[in-house]
């Protein structure tokens, strides 16, 4: 099991270090309206990634191209909506509370990014799926140890992202301001590559 739960770990680190649209989406939330309301999205994987794991272990593999695509295009108009509130928020100044999502919108929207960006999608089915399968036919705690590790690292990774971001906002209120700027700006590259590759 242990190889299995460092396995998960390294996946875990590369999943949370790895600039996306949940980073710059947390990024920009912390920094805007403060950690504690940003906090709930960095637990979002451990509700949109069951899903993703049952239809990449079951269907994906066997989807059509155009699902694929289809993907990206959600996730990519999602995400530039998204990018548009970032922007809105760079507008106003940033810092500013008016109009924070709830902590329970949080977790929903941050679900909704992750779900709907085809990174974990292509992550589960080309790498971590087949790990898992391996690992669960081994024995059923070799599987716990993958997505033990893997949840493990991400997680914190996540919540020191949104810690970190909402420090940052506190600084200055300029800080906020330049934070929910190079979110937006992000957001909005990470939305325009989602649809571009799709085309």
């Amino acid at each position: 099991m242990i190889p299995y739960l460092l396995l998960g770990a390294t996946f875990g680190i590369a999943a949370a270090a790895q600039p996306g649209p949940m980073q710059a989406y947390l990024i920009w939330q912390s920094a805007s309206y403060g950690w504690r309301r940003a906090l709930p999205a960095a637990f979002s994987p451990l509700v949109s990634d069951a899903p993703i794991i049952l239809t990449t272990l079951v269907i994906l593999s066997q989807a059509p191209a155009w699902f694929m695509r289809g993907l990206r295009v959600g996730g990519g108009a999602f995400i530039l909506y998204l990018a548009y509130g970032a922007f809105r928020t760079w507008r106003r100044g940033g810092g500013n509370t008016a109009g924070a999502p709830t902590r329970n919108r949080s977790l929903w929207q941050g679900a909704l990014v992750n779900l709907l960006n085809p990174n974990p999608w292509i992550s589960w089915s080309l790498v971590l799926g087949p790990l898992l399968l391996e690992a669960w036919r081994g024995s059923p705690a070799r599987g716990i140890g993958l997505l033990a590790g893997f949840y493990g690292v991400l997680i914190p990774g996540l919540v020191a992202t949104a810690v970190l971001g909402g420090a940052a906002g506190k600084v200055h209120p300029l800080a906020a301001r330049t934070l929910a700027g190079v979110s937006a700006a992000a957001l909005a590259i990470f939305g325009g590559y989602l649809l571009w590759s799709a085309a």
